[in-house]
């Protein structure tokens, strides 16, 4: 059984900023704090001390908040060494192979460039906290890194756990799932997951997270190697990374 517990934050216009809290030692991680003021009330309303900031890339939505919450708390900073230069009080260097002690929690870190160049995701027991790689419906824009990474990046994540949960970084399920039905309008599971999405969002509640197996049923970026949706996508005999890099190319221009 797991010992922690995520909070999601909303902020600005649609991110999301996610603490883990280890219940057994008190020790509190902050994954991409775009803003400080909302996290450091979270956190001091439940009695948190907020001890490790762990950041996926240095797009300023998601480090922004950073420095206050190191003054607030003593947190120490946790980023790809690449972009240490870019991170606010960076101190501890993060990369795949790697893990994270969060008190008595371990978080694995991987490796997920394409939205960035060096872009990180962390691992906690059945969560992933994956920045702007995966989205529910959708995955991030080429904003540094290639489609070839970003695709190699999706697969890694393909491979954990289908009960994983995806903590992703932006509110955008929504959106995703108009341009998914688009391509990919037969895809019964994808209309399940859409119905579910608007009656959530009609509630005014987060479709975040999403069940990393759902995802891989419904998420178009996860089935470019699909046979039956590179039919749908008239791409049948070409490679998996041409119908990711086409597929990404028309979400860009939808």
């Amino acid at each position: 059984m797991n010992t922690f517990e995520v909070l999601r934050i909303p902020i600005l216009s649609d991110n999301y900023v996610y603490l883990i809290h280890d219940a057994k030692s008190g020790a509190t991680a902050c994954v991409d704090p775009g803003v400080a003021g909302p996290v450091i009330q979270a956190a001091q309303d439940r009695g948190w001390i907020i001890s490790h900031i762990l950041i996926t890339h240095t797009h300023f939505d998601h480090i922004e908040g950073v420095s206050e919450i190191v003054e607030k708390f003593g947190a120490e900073v946790y980023g790809n060494p690449a972009e240490c230069d870019r991170i606010p009080k960076y101190k501890h260097a993060a990369s795949e192979g790697t893990d994270i002690q969060v008190g008595t929690v371990t978080c694995k870190v991987l490796a997920v460039p394409g939205h960035t160049q060096h872009h990180l995701a962390y691992e906690f027991s059945g969560a992933l906290f994956c920045g702007d790689t995966l989205f529910s419906l959708g995955c991030g824009r080429l904003l540094g890194g290639t489609a070839a990474q970003l695709w190699h990046s999706l697969q890694k994540i393909r491979s954990l756990p289908h009960d994983t949960k995806i903590y992703c970084a932006h509110e955008y399920t929504q959106a995703n799932a108009g341009f998914a039905i688009g391509v990919d309008p037969d895809n019964d599971d994808l209309k399940q997951r859409r119905v579910e999405v608007d009656k959530l969002r009609s509630a005014g509640l987060p479709t975040v997270p999403a069940i990393l197996g759902n995802e891989i049923k419904c998420n178009p970026f996860l089935r470019c190697d699909n046979f039956a949706f590179k039919a749908q996508m008239r791409m049948i005999a070409r490679d998996s990374e041409d119908v990711f890099a086409e597929l990404r190319r028309r979400k860009d221009n939808f």
